[in-house]
């Protein structure tokens, strides 16, 4: 198979792509350097040359205001970059790769988004980041109704809270574990779970 993973030399992403190449697969794991999320035009550019893409995973993210105060913190240039990277960057690279993905066979669309995306799970702070993940829920959400008759689901997935740089040395499980269960996703998504709030475990997240 081929697969495009967004954010794929650190963290989550690498090892997803570690997980694929294992496999036999055909990987291609950019990085910021290579493919600037931010950046429309490099998008369009890096996914042009794509032909035939089965699996594309939308990791790349940033959290730029964690710990920020409500206060002081929060500012303009933070909500612009953010967005442009956790959502507007997830839209414009599946656009960009959506004729190799409708060019391959048994397509399949991966969105990372969070936990902190979650209406019901609200305890305040983070704001940028939990809007911009909230709207990449909402998006891959609607994503999966376009491209459903064209065979495509779409997943969208909380990692868990992994030991990232983005997550911390405190935070639940190691990047292992997130990216094991995260390949069972994966291999596991299809037109009837399209759509579908899963945790990197398999467990519906509320919404």
């Amino acid at each position: 198979m081929n697969v495009l993973i967004t954010g794929g030399t650190r963290g989550i992403g690498a090892a997803l792509a570690d997980r694929f190449r294992a496999n036999g697969d055909d990987v291609l794991a950019p990085g910021s350097r290579e493919l600037p999320m931010q950046d429309p035009k490099a998008i369009t550019t890096f996914c042009k040359d794509i032909s035939n893409l089965n699996i594309l995973v939308c990791n790349a993210g940033v959290y730029p205001d964690h710990g920020q105060t409500l206060e002081t913190g929060y500012s303009p240039d933070d909500w612009a970059n953010t967005f442009a990277i956790n959502v507007t960057g997830v839209f414009l690279t599946i656009q960009a790769c959506l004729p190799a993905l409708r060019a391959a066979q048994n397509a399949k669309i991966v969105i990372i988004s969070s936990q902190m995306a979650s209406d019901t799970r609200a305890p305040g702070g983070s704001y940028i980041y939990r809007a911009s993940k909230a709207a990449v829920l909402n998006l891959g959400r609607n994503l999966s109704s376009d491209l459903k008759p064209d065979g495509i689901p779409v997943g969208i997935y909380h990692p868990g809270y992994v030991r990232t740089e983005m997550g911390g040395s405190n935070a639940d499980i190691s990047v292992a574990e997130s990216a094991d269960g995260m390949m069972e996703r994966i291999n596991a998504l299809s037109l009837g779970t399209t759509g579908e709030f899963l945790t990197w475990d398999g467990r519906i997240h509320p919404y």
